[in-house]
Parts: structure tokens; sequence; C-alpha cells
């Protein structure tokens, strides 16, 4: 089964690289980035670096209802459609 990414590797990128406090991680990934107070420079921050770890491409531009959960579904939904190494 390919590696997976979890929801504490998503805050914990988000919480040391994108500026979201550690106070405000949230208990629950059906939030938009706007809800966590991040911002569309964030996101791109984000997008490079799920480009880079796991080679999946999120939208060039943040949807503005794109929720933690929908981006760590479509990270894992990417690398499940692919063949293990």
């Amino acid at each position: 089964m390919p590696p997976q990414w979890t929801a504490d590797g998503l805050l914990d990128f988000l919480t040391t690289q994108a500026g979201l406090p550690a106070q405000d991680r949230p208990g629950d990934l059906n939030v938009t980035f706007a809800d966590i107070g991040l911002d569309s420079l964030a996101f791109l921050q984000l997008s490079a670096e799920v480009a880079d770890r796991f080679g999946v491409e999120l939208p060039a531009e943040m949807p503005e209802d794109y929720t933690l959960a929908q981006i760590l579904g479509t990270v894992n939904g990417a690398l499940g459609e692919r063949e293990p190494v």
C-alpha cells in the first residue's frame, strides 16, 4: 500500500511551516484556510510541499471552500492511484 499523508502530518506542516499558531490547530479537518486564519500564501507553501514530498499537484489557486479534509483526501487519493513501487 502506498504511503498515506496523515491529519497530524498536514497539521504539523501548517503549524511549523505555514504560520498556523499551535493553539489554533483545529480538531476537525472540515475547515478552510480562512476558517483557521491562513491565506493564499500559506496554501502556496502547502502546495509546494505536497508537490515536493508526494508529487501531487493541488489546484493552482486556493478554492475558497477547499477544506483541510479535502486537501488530505486529494493527496491520499492521488497516492492510492499510483502503482506500488
